[in-house]
Parts: C-alpha cells; sequence; structure tokens
C-alpha cells in the first residue's frame, strides 16, 4: 500500500514539474513581445496562473485524501494511568510557600495523633516548620473546607495500607477532619485501641458521617514467611515476592484505597536481619533488593487488576518520601529550620521510578501521588529530637501538624467534586 501511494506522489510531483515550466515558459514568451497584443497576453497570463492555481489547490487535496491528518503526539509525563485527556495543572510540580494560615490542627487537640509526631508538644520551639504551603506552578490547591470534605466522604469506607509512614498520613487524615466535628467523642477508634505502631490493624470511625478510616500495617505488601527446610544457617525468615498479604482480603471492600512501601525494602531491614526473597518454592539469595521490590509490585498490580472494584474503589499509590539522613554511614539528622533552597538530588528516587513504571503498564486506574519532589525540600518537617523517645534522632517521619497534611490536601483535592488538577 505504502509504495502505490509512493507512485502515485511521484508521478504528481513529476506532472507538476512539467506544467510549472510550461507556465514559465509562457511568462517568458509574454515578456520578450515587449508589450505586443497587450490585451490578449494579459488575458493568456491570468488564465495561465489561474490554472496554476487549481493545480495546487487539486495537488493539495489529493493529498490530504492520500494522507489524512494526524493529530500531534501529545507527550504526557503524566503517572495516573487513567487519564484520558491533558490535564491543566501537574499539581506536583511546584514550590513551598508561606502561609500563615497553617497549620490547620493542633496535634495535642488531636487523640488520634501519636505522640512521637506531635514535635511542639515534645520541646520544638520554632514553628514555622508548620507554615508552609505546597503551591503548584500553574494552578492551586483548593483551600482545605472541613465541611465539605465531611459532606463528600459521607457514608465512605477509606483504607491507608503501608508502612509506618502511612500511618502518619492516616493519623494526618484523621486530625484534619476532626477540625469540623462538633461532637469529638463522636470520633473513636473501633476497637477501643490506642493509637501505637504496635498494632496491626486500626480503624477510626466518624459517627456522624457514617465514615470509617482504616489503617493495615503491611511494610512489604507481600508475605513474610519462615525460612523455607534446608535454608542456611543465616536465612531467619523470607519475603514471599510472589504472594500479596494474606491480609489483603480486607482491603477490598473500600471506597478509597491508599497504599505505600519502600522505607522497609533496605539491607538493614532485610539481609542484616536475615530476610530473604522467596518466589515459589524457590530462595533467592542473590537477588537485588530492587529487582525484589519490582517483583512484589508487579504481584500488587496482579491483585489490584484482578481484585478490585473498579467501579466503586478509587486506588492511590504514594511515591517514596526521601528521608534526610546525612553524614557517611547515614546516621546523623540535621532539622532545618526552613525548606532547603535545593533538593540535592533527593528529588530521585528508584523505589518511586519503579512504582510510576508498573503503574504505567497497568490496565487499572490506579494515580501515583508523587510526593518525592516535593519532600525532598523538607529537611526542617522531621521529627528529629522531638519524638516521644529524644535519644534517638528521626530523620524518616514527619512532625504532625506537617508535611503529610499537604499529602491529604491534595488527595482530597482530586476526590472533591470540579478537580480540575492532574495528580501526575
Amino acid at each position: 500500500m505504502m509504495e502505490i501511494v509512493r507512485n502515485v506522489n511521484l508521478d504528481l510531483f513529476v506532472q507538476f514539474r512539467i506544467f510549472y515550466k510550461r507556465v514559465l515558459n509562457f511568462g517568458n514568451e509574454i515578456m520578450r513581445g515587449h508589450g505586443k497584443i497587450w490585451g490578449f497576453q494579459t488575458f493568456n497570463g491570468l488564465v495561465a496562473i489561474g490554472s496554476l492555481v487549481s493545480f495546487v489547490v487539486a495537488m493539495s487535496c489529493a493529498f490530504l485524501y492520500l494522507f489524512p491528518r494526524v493529530p500531534p503526539v501529545v507527550h504526557s509525563y503524566g503517572i495516573s494511568n487513567s487519564s484520558t485527556s491533558v490535564e491543566k495543572c501537574n499539581v506536583f510540580k511546584g514550590r513551598w510557600i508561606r502561609d500563615e494560615s497553617y497549620p490547620l490542627y493542633n496535634a495535642s487537640q488531636c487523640p488520634f495523633a501519636e505522640s512521637g509526631f506531635n514535635c511542639l508538644a515534645n520541646g520544638r520551639k520554632d514553628k514555622g516548620y508548620a507554615k508552609w504551603r505546597w503551591k503548584p506552578r500553574n494552578c492551586d490547591i483548593p483551600r482545605f473546607d472541613v465541611r465539605a470534605v465531611l459532606e463528600t466522604l459521607r457514608g465512605k469506607r477509606i483504607v491507608f495500607v503501608g508502612d509506618s509512614l502511612g500511618r502518619t498520613q492516616w493519623e494526618s487524615l484523621i486530625c484534619l477532619l476532626m477540625t469540623g466535628v462538633e461532637d469529638k467523642k463522636s470520633v473513636y477508634e473501633v476497637n477501643g485501641n490506642k493509637i501505637t505502631k504496635r498494632i496491626r490493624f486500626l480503624a477510626v470511625r466518624f459517627s456522624s458521617f457514617d465514615l470509617r478510616i482504616d489503617f493495615y500495617r503491611s511494610v512489604f505488601l507481600v508475605q513474610l514467611a519462615s525460612a523455607p527446610n534446608r535454608a542456611p544457617k543465616r536465612v531467619k525468615s523470607t519475603l514471599r515476592v510472589d504472594k500479596l498479604d494474606e491480609i489483603s482480603k480486607e482491603w477490598i471492600d473500600s471506597d478509597i484505597l491508599i497504599f505505600n512501601s519502600g522505607h522497609w525494602w533496605t539491607p538493614s531491614k532485610l539481609f542484616e536481619m536475615g530476610c530473604y526473597f522467596q518466589e515459589g518454592k524457590s530462595l533467592k539469595l542473590g537477588m537485588p533488593i530492587t529487582t525484589a521490590f519490582k517483583t512484589a509490585l508487579n504481584t500488587w498490580a496482579s491483585w489490584a487488576e484482578t481484585m478490585i472494584n473498579t467501579n466503586r474503589t478509587s486506588v492511590f499509590f504514594r511515591s517514596f518520601e526521601t528521608s534526610h539522613w546525612s553524614g557517611r554511614n547515614h546516621n546523623s539528622c540535621k532539622v532545618t529550620q526552613h525548606p532547603l533552597s535545593s533538593s540535592k538530588g533527593r528529588d530521585q528516587s528508584s523505589i518511586s521510578n519503579i512504582i510510576i513504571k508498573i503503574v504505567r503498564k497497568m490496565t487499572f486506574p490506579v494515580t501515583v501521588l508523587h510526593v518525592t519532589p516535593m519532600v525532598a525540600f523538607r529537611s526542617d518537617g522531621h521529627v528529629g529530637t522531638w519524638s516521644d523517645n529524644p535519644s534517638v534522632p528521626d530523620c524518616s517521619h514527619w512532625c504532625l501538624p506537617g508535611v503529610p497534611d499537604m499529602w491529604n490536601e491534595i488527595l482530597l483535592s482530586y476526590l472533591l467534586p470540579g478537580n480540575d488538577v492532574s495528580l501526575q
């Protein structure tokens, strides 16, 4: 077919050249006539020009018929594989700006904020870290309207799944929403549990709004198992990267589902603890951590595409939050008083890249909350020595109120009606 089209175009081009030469020769003859029979020559010239224009128009129509216009390729660098249109704004490209209206709540008045994350109550004197708002380049995140949010979430079940940083975002959301509830006693943990990292399942109910917000501790998302028979002595346990966590059946019946993982995928949390990877019955002692994480995420993606009802559940996956440990052995924690002016390379993460690539390949609509670039600047937002155990510095977790509140503002802006920003 392409050969036929090529030949047709070549013939048209040859005919066009012959016709064009004839028109030029005719024009030259007119000029050499020194104005003889001027009216007749002028008429012929006009006829020739009209014929040339007609021929060009005919050629253009033929070209458009043979080669219909192809829309230009729009290179979208978005992460949400559910988006089919060019969005107005990429909400994760922007900067932190000072805003005196922040913070949005007092952690000491929120019974669901862990004492270890309440930096002000633990002695931190500078309050500036809680007064920064994320400003996207080409738009604004809607101002937090707690009553509108609570009405939007009425009757919903929100589920967070992940590690302690996921639990921090869970606590942040509860504290944000409690500011709009008059009867604070109407908000309670369903099993009467105190918020602690030792409990694997926590659920807070807003009875006035029939709203429940759950947290499931699943730091790897896949199954942790005992060492197989005849495994080397150094193997104390295995991570079944081909099997999702056995509690995953509890995540399905939800309206909004937010995942995070990555912070436990390190040698100190795995190999140094005697934990290695396993696929089927095969022990993968030499499997690199990034390869294992990719395999585990593919296991998660397959589960999501098979088990989740896309007509009901909106799924999000938060990208990796770069920590601000420093020093040769990354064991020094220097918390600044202001956000950094440069990301210093912390806006990139191999873990985040894996999450983004796998989500892009999914047929199931998942939106990545790509917080990696925005948190790279927030060395001031970490717990540091203002935890409930000040002798152990913390440059991984965040103070509440603080950075995680902004993740929730972005999440909620996406869920609210009339949203016109892109979580890409």
